[in-house]
């Protein structure tokens, strides 16, 4: 029962993408399907990583053709290429709501945030210089939960000698 469940949940995501591919006149292929599904289980994550999750389900995949695949999906509007300064490319598949991330200077881990206030308040820039805004980039820069306890349990606060 379990297994029939989950063979019609990987059908139906897998029908999903193939219209999605079709709705941007691009071709259902393989690569495409599981870079899509890659993206959908990990967001935020480089090249290296979506060509290592899709060769547990497909080993012959090439490194070139998950580039290829990335950047028509990117082209498309399917995937969204974030790229915080410092660092290396990253992919995910939340598209066309204008969200922002939150990036951690120690481990590099990205997480969504949405917009601050109201819809899409960050594009009414104060002087837009005559250009037509689609998009703002916001990052926001600190330390992730498990980072900042780490680092409190390796470096516990020093306590002062006060004289009595």
């Amino acid at each position: 029962m379990i297994r029939s469940r989950l063979v019609f949940y990987v059908r139906g995501m897998t029908s999903d993408f193939q219209a999605q591919l079709r709705a941007v006149s691009l071709r259902v292929t393989r690569p495409r399907l599981a870079v899509l599904a890659a993206l959908r289980d990990h967001p935020h994550v480089d090249t290296d990583t979506v060509l290592e999750l899709v060769r547990k389900e497909h080993p012959a995949v090439s490194h070139q053709a998950v580039y290829d695949v990335l950047r028509a999906l990117t082209g498309a509007g399917l995937v969204r290429r974030i790229q915080p300064a410092g660092a290396t490319a990253r992919y995910e598949r939340r598209v066309g709501d204008n969200h922002h991330h939150v990036v951690c200077r120690s481990c590099g881990g990205i997480a969504d945030v949405d917009c601050a206030v109201g819809h899409s308040p960050c594009l009414t820039a104060s002087d837009d210089h005559g250009f037509v805004i689609d998009e703002a980039e916001v990052v926001y820069w600190g330390t992730c939960p498990d980072c900042a306890t780490q680092h409190i349990s390796s470096n516990p606060p020093v306590r002062k000698e006060t004289d009595e």
